[in-house]
């Protein structure tokens, strides 16, 4: 631990510090929650292209893309919990 007692400088450097660090933490949160929106449509978006090329999307598929978007609503979760419930409703109906 650094002690600043004494040197203004030295406290206000560290609280500027600070405060960009709690910044660029809600800036992160905001990316990765934009990227678990795009990575879920993404997948949806293959589905439904394999809808319709193949008439039916693989069961394998489903199910791979069904743990995916569990495992990214996890993620998310971590550091938005609302978003991320809004996420779970969009992606698998309401709850």
């Amino acid at each position: 631990m650094i002690n600043a007692e004494g040197n203004e400088k030295l406290v206000e450097e560290l609280k500027n510090l600070r405060q960009e660090i709690s910044e660029l933490k809600e800036v992160l949160a905001d990316i990765l929650f934009i990227l678990s929106v795009d990575s879920t449509e993404t997948m949806q978006v293959t589905e439904n292209t394999s809808q319709l090329l193949r008439g039916e999307v693989p069961s394998s598929c489903r199910t791979a893309h069904f743990r995916l978007r569990e495992h990214i609503i996890q993620i998310a979760s971590r550091w938005n919990k609302d978003r991320a419930s809004d996420l779970r409703k969009h992606l698998f109906g309401h709850d």
